[in-house]
């Protein structure tokens, strides 16, 4: 599991970084749930790398200027809490 946040922080909308994050998770084939102050997304170990590496070079490349990262390692058939 990967908890992350993009910034600069943007009231009222949702910025291009943090599109860009959703979608390099989402194209991994991670189960994706946003929350207020994050995104978290769960997936086989290798998913999940994957997606934080294309994550960071979108993020960055679509004006982040920060983005925060936890990456969790979950017992087989563990549930995740929402953000």
């Amino acid at each position: 599991m990967v908890e992350f946040t993009t910034e600069p922080f943007e009231l009222g909308a949702f910025p291009d970084h943090a599109a860009a994050a959703r979608r390099a998770a989402d194209e991994a084939g991670l189960e994706v749930t946003v929350g207020p102050f994050g995104t978290s997304a769960t997936g086989e170990a290798e998913q999940v790398m994957a997606a934080v590496t294309r994550l960071l070079h979108d993020s960055l490349d679509a004006g982040a200027n920060r983005i925060s990262f936890q990456v969790s390692v979950l017992p087989v058939g563990e549930e995740v809490a929402a953000p």
